[in-house]
């Protein structure tokens, strides 16, 4: 094989280079004597030899160059020892002509008894030469522009880009500076990093700013520019060139989502459509705009029907009535404004009427004529402000949310010479559409919660009375709006025998179905308090109602838990029975905080009952404790949103709330809620409730009560006793009444119920007849037929009384009648 002439880049070093991708490379076998032994598809499209042409013939035949024995003899030598060799050669196609090939020769290998090489071939790619004609059309005509710099930082040489960029003459620029020819385009700051980079020699690239240009002063126009030395002889540097391109849409892009970004954690912190509406205005001045007003319907603004606008309500009045809710302006005080918040407006930009609001496009008007004619005849106010305080360009967006309009938003410019631009219309709907969704949730919370709180207040006492036994006094204070209402309630309910049940529960959860709940087990409590059922027992019903109702959410199925987010979890209660006669209080908790007492002394204290299982969890039962309170005594329910908070324990708190209830020379309301105002001073997150009784005794000028023998005859002793006892008291006209009553009581006592039996009578708000007797069949009242000789007696009590009942106790029963005292 002839020697190829070895080209001044020929690798001679031990290393080989990497290699090529054989897949597109010329391959060819060749044997020691220079005999080609393969030949590739890809080597027959480089040199146009097919396979049966070449195969067999000497390699020589295909180098373009003379040969050089001595040379292949040391290309064979070094691929013999393992290395192999690589270079540029000229070789000859087929037709004639030279193709310039980067060559590779592989360390030897044996075919059988012959020694081989395997030589692969790249066609080399000739530069591409510039014209000087693409060269200076490339610097001219470029859509970036370029400057060079001397090392004074002046004006060498700029394209027609940088140019019409900066809207100054070639001529007014060559020799000067910068700062000397657009002193506010941060000359200074831009000369500076090119002074560094004159310093340094290293390249500052990308950066962005914003700056006014002469060929387009009323825009804003952002740029980026990047600074790199020129380098001449020697490696010292000669100048800087510095590369300009308009990346104002970008920038204006990057700004808009920015803006847009920002909205979304600045408007609509709360739930409060009159704050929300302010954070809209207030973000867009002076970001966005100059003036901004937020006009709302006033629907949105009542917590009254559905308030809003629905799109499909039917035709809308001509002017809107809404009102104003945000106002912003870069001038103090808003001097351009025509109404302030609050106030009522009807402005809809000319000619457009009330159906903008709820399907019109947004409003662009670039340019505002404050002599237009529909402005001067329909906004004559707006008119002349306009001309006033120069309002120049307009941008109203209708505010809707969920198929609802709300309102109307409009910005305006006026200090800010840019008018309004097409691409602000769609960023003056984005921060509206926020606003709107925002306005529309606070809308929506504000009604349910106004409706939860109007539906609690409904279910809760309008009017307490212990008649002569207590002398009662409540404090009720609601949740913070943020968290919900919640579902504590409070009662005091009357009972027979001058006595009075009291009632403090709260339910599990916030809003309107704790409310509900709670409206649902006061009446529970007042029906089983009405069937004289003892605390312990009056619980264990309410035990049974809770577990039911969570049994009923269950089997609602997915809607019911969707409806109802907050579920029922339970609720605590406590219930007692105050008896003035003898002083005793009977009661139970289900997992209640324990009353607190404060004797006539000043001394406090917390009887606890015996501590039963909340409502609702079931299985276990509830024991009932009486104590003993003497007269004039303190006696205070309460929930644990008075006494817990997250600075205190409960401990600390109710020592606190005994403290308060202590003092002495305050009315028993002023009391009460001068106590819940000392411990809560601020919102809190859970309801509060506190219902203080101040308990009274009925003396033995007020009961009198006498032994009933089982006997037919003493019916009328007892009877007569009855009737001048009435008479005494000065209740002459209820004596006959009475008489009827206690003939008919006793009677049945004596021939039906077991001894020992009593006869009470009680003055209190009411009269009151009791017999009491030892057994506990219970009465049932009959409807007599004429035939009938008996049936008569309790359905003649009925008649008589103002109402009656049967209570159990320990001993028995006891069957009681109450007339109202003229």
């Amino acid at each position: 094989m002839d020697a190829p002439r070895e080209s001044p880049d020929d690798s001679t070093s031990a290393e080989p280079r990497t290699p090529f991708d054989a897949s597109s490379d010329a391959a060819a076998v060749v044997s020691g004597h220079g005999v080609v032994l393969g030949w590739t598809r890809a080597a027959e499209e480089l040199l146009g030899h097919s396979a049966p042409e070449i195969v067999g013939a000497s390699a020589s035949r295909l180098l373009a160059m003379p040969g050089d024995p001595a040379r292949v003899t040391g290309i064979a030598e070094r691929c013999r020892a393992g290395v192999g060799w690589s270079g540029h050669i000229p070789l000859r196609h087929r037709d004639g002509h030279r193709v310039d090939v980067d060559l590779r020769v592989s360390a030897s290998f044996r075919i059988g008894a012959d020694e081989c090489f395997l030589i692969s071939a790249r066609e080399q790619r000739r530069p591409w030469e510039v014209g000087q004609s693409v060269l200076d059309g490339f610097l001219t005509r470029s859509p970036v522009g370029m400057a060079v710099m001397d090392t004074q930082l002046r004006y060498i040489w700029l394209n027609d880009t940088l140019e019409r960029f900066g809207g100054v003459p070639r001529e007014q620029r060559l020799g000067r500076r910068l700062s000397e020819v657009l002193p506010g385009l941060q000359a200074e700051t831009i000369e500076g990093l090119m002074s560094k980079v004159l310093d340094t020699g290293v390249p500052v690239t990308e950066y962005e700013y914003v700056g006014w240009s002469w060929a387009d002063p009323r825009r804003q126009h952002a740029y980026s520019t990047s600074f790199f030395p020129l380098v001449g002889t020697g490696d010292t540097i000669t100048g800087v060139c510095y590369m300009v391109s308009d990346v104002t849409e970008r920038w204006n892009a990057r700004q808009l989502l920015s803006l847009v970004n920002e909205a979304g954690t600045r408007i609509g912190t709360t739930l409060d459509v009159l704050w929300t509406a302010q954070e809209l205005a207030d973000f867009a001045v002076p970001r966005f705009a100059d003036f901004v007003v937020v006009d709302l319907l006033e629907p949105v603004l009542s917590t009254e029907g559905h308030g809003a606008w629905l799109t499909d309500a039917g035709p809308a009045p001509a002017k809107p009535v809404m009102r104003r809710a945000g106002l912003s302006s870069v001038r103090e005080g808003a001097p351009e404004a025509v109404a302030r918040v609050g106030e009522r407006v009807d402005f809809v930009p000319p000619p457009h009427d009330a159906h903008l609001l709820i399907d019109g496009e947004p409003i662009h008007i670039p340019v505002l004529d404050p002599s237009d004619e529909l402005w001067v005849a329909e906004q004559p106010a707006r008119a002349a402000s306009i001309r006033e305080f120069g309002l120049h360009s307009l941008i109203s967006v209708p505010m809707r949310a969920r198929n609802t309009a709300l309102g109307l938003a409009t910005f305006i410019r006026s200090l800010n010479p840019v008018s309004f631009q097409p691409d602000d219309v769609l960023v003056a709907q984005e921060l509206v559409a926020r606003a709107a969704l925002c306005v529309d949730n606070a809308r929506r919370y504000t009604r349910e919660h106004t409706a939860a709180v109007t539906l609690q207040r409904s279910l809760l006492p309008q009017a307490l009375s212990g008649g002569t036994a207590l002398e009662v006094a409540s404090s009720y204070l609601p949740a913070d709006p943020t968290g919900g209402v919640g579902g504590d309630w409070f009662d005091v309910i009357p009972l027979s025998g001058a006595r009075v049940g009291l009632v403090v529960g709260d339910v599990v959860g916030h809003g309107i179905t704790a409310a509900a709940t709670m409206g649902r087990l006061r009446t529970a409590v007042q029906t089983l308090a009405d069937m004289e059922m003892p605390p312990d027992e009056l619980l264990a019903h309410l035990d049974d109602l809770v577990l039911r109702l969570s049994e009923e959410r269950a089997d609602g199925g997915p809607e019911a838990a969707q409806r109802d987010t907050t579920g029922i979890l339970g609720a605590t209660c406590l219930y007692a029975v105050y008896d003035p006669v003898t002083r005793r209080c009977t009661m139970a908790r289900a997992g209640h905080p324990p009353p607190v007492v404060v004797a006539p002394d000043g001394q406090v204290s917390f009887p606890e009952p015996p501590p039963g299982p909340p409502l609702g969890l079931g299985g276990m039962g509830f024991e009932a404790s009486e104590i003993e309170l003497a007269e004039d005594s303190l006696f205070g329910l309460y929930t644990d949103g008075l006494v817990e908070a997250a600075d205190r324990d409960m401990e600390h708190g109710m020592t606190r709330l005994g403290a308060l209830l202590s003092r002495r020379g305050l009315d028993l309301d002023t009391l009460c809620s001068s106590a819940v105002r000392e411990l809560v001073p601020a919102p809190q997150p859970d309801d509060i409730a506190l219902l203080l009784a101040r308990t009274h005794a009925l003396g033995a000028e007020h009961v009198v009560s006498w032994e009933v023998p089982v006997d037919p005859a003493a019916v009328a002793d007892v009877r007569a006793r009855a009737t001048r006892q009435v008479a005494a008291w000065g209740f002459g006209e209820l004596a006959m009444t009475t008489e009827l009553i206690v003939s008919e009581l006793v009677t049945n006592a004596i021939r039906y119920a077991e001894p020992p039996i009593r006869l009470r009578l009680l003055r209190d708000s009411r009269l009151t007849c009791e017999v009491a007797d030892a057994s506990s069949t219970a009465p049932r009242l009959r409807h007599a037929r004429s035939t009938d000789e008996g049936g008569r007696g309790l359905f003649l009590v009925a008649q008589l009384a103002h109402r009656w009942g049967a209570r159990y106790t320990a001993d028995g029963k006891i069957i009681w009648a109450e007339q109202e005292i003229p």
